[in-house]
């Protein structure tokens, strides 16, 4: 293992710190407390320090995020937003063989909440950051640093709000760079693709809804609610919507086809999709729209018929979808039960062929020359969808090379949360060679 440069060196330890700040997001503001405010300040702080001029913003206590701005040398340029988050989501601690806000490293890997979700960015770019203005780097384009509170509940408190009531902060910019991608899959034995999330599905809720008449149990309804809710129900678990060619799935095919030797078709895809690995989730995911019926509530007592039964289910959307999956999913349910919907938060697609792919090509090279960039479509959200609706294209692009088994996305959320230092100093690599060129 080489000795890593000042500025890899530092990142790892801002890494650690950020750790062990629990600023754990409940989703409950009775119980978040004021971690993400502390984790904020010292950010603030660790930029101060260098001399950026940094805002932060807290529309209410504990729920603090930073934003500062390094000028670059074209300002016609748009400006480039590099972003994380800073809360994280729970954890049980019981089930962790390491503490979870230890930040400790045992045989090369590091253990921690936040160790890939996404307390490695932010401590990544904050260490670039500082080392930009010690060093009197001018970056091409005007690079904003913005370290959000929230984006595990939604961003409600944190680039959503601020989109909404402060978008003067991100005034001029075109592009933003931040989760989910960038890590490692194998290409082939001898060669490694690096995913960039180039779209993410929107998301949206519905709630079905059977009634009939309350009863007895002793005494069978035609019309049990419970029953009819159950035909709907299982209706939806076993309905497979049909897969959409987005331009980040046929990229990602033609790619993998080319190199695996598959030539991938609409009735096979979720067969051969297996053979890529533990990738062929997110990829299977992400090739159509999906319904998953989450919360069922029926009855109080076993003996009484309840009069209304509902479930809800987590809808996940293709851009563009959103009209022909209601009308499919109301003719699925059928007639017997009522659909409503939720307030949809939309998808979003960035160009495949802006010039900052190309960068971030170029980056990779530097580091694994054989390495390559595929466009991907995430099947969950970022905070890149609010910063989307100020007309921001937003890329998940998070580098990390990992060994062939080790799968990065498979740790988001999970207990003994890890990454391996390695993998941090060559993110810190190539982010910095990113930042340098975009």
């Amino acid at each position: 293992m080489t000795t890593p440069s000042p500025v890899e060196a530092e990142a790892l330890e801002l890494i650690r710190d950020l750790i062990r700040i629990e600023s754990v997001n409940t989703g409950d503001d009775a119980t978040i407390g004021d971690g993400e405010t502390r984790a904020a300040l010292f950010v603030k702080r660790k930029l101060e320090e260098v001399g950026y001029r940094v805002d932060l913003v807290e529309p209410r206590p504990g729920r603090a995020s930073v934003v500062a701005r390094l000028a670059g040398a074209d300002p016609q340029a748009g400006a480039l937003v590099v972003h994380a988050h800073l809360d994280v989501v729970p954890v049980v601690e019981a089930d962790w063989t390491h503490p979870p806000f230890g930040a400790e490293i045992h045989d090369g890997i590091l253990y921690g909440r936040g160790a890939v979700d996404m307390k490695n960015y932010a401590g990544t770019i904050l260490a670039l950051a500082r080392s930009y203005r010690r060093e009197g780097v001018v970056p091409r384009r005007d690079l904003i640093f913005a370290f959000f509170a929230d984006e595990e509940a939604g961003g409600v408190w944190g680039a959503r709000w601020i989109v909404r009531h402060r978008p003067d902060l991100f005034s001029g910019a075109t592009e933003a760079i931040s989760e989910v991608g960038g890590f490692s899959i194998p290409l082939t034995d001898d060669r490694r693709a690096y995913l960039v999330a180039t779209a993410e599905k929107g998301v949206t809720w519905a709630t079905l809804t059977a009634r009939g008449h309350a009863a007895h149990g002793s005494r069978p309804t035609p019309d049990n609610a419970v029953v009819r809710l159950s035909r709907a129900v299982a209706a939806v678990g076993a309905h497979r919507f049909p897969m959409v060619a987005t331009p980040a799935l046929t990229r990602f095919l033609q790619v993998f086809g080319e190199h695996r030797g598959i030539r991938f078709t609409d009735e096979g895809l979720d067969g051969q999709l297996a053979g890529l690995g533990f990738v062929s989730s997110i990829v299977s995911s992400s090739a159509r729209n999906t319904v998953s019926p989450t919360v069922l509530s029926a009855g109080g007592k076993t003996n009484v018929i309840p009069a209304e039964a509902t479930a809800r289910l987590d809808i996940r959307v293709l851009p563009g979808a959103d009209v022909s999956l209601q009308e499919e999913l109301a003719a699925l349910v059928g007639d017997d039960v009522d659909l409503s919907w939720g307030r949809p938060v939309p998808a979003i697609e960035s160009p495949i062929d802006s010039p900052l792919l190309e960068v971030l090509q170029d980056a990779i090279t530097t580091e694994d020359p054989d390495g390559l960039v595929v466009p991907y479509l995430l099947p969950a959200s970022t905070d890149n969808k609010h910063l989307a609706q100020l007309g921001i294209h937003g890329y998940g692009f998070v580098p990390l090379r990992v060994p062939a088994d080790f799968d990065v996305f498979g740790e988001f959320h999970a207990a003994d949360e890890r990454i391996p230092v390695d993998a941090l100093h060559f993110s810190t690599r190539v982010t910095d060679h990113i930042l340098r060129n975009a």
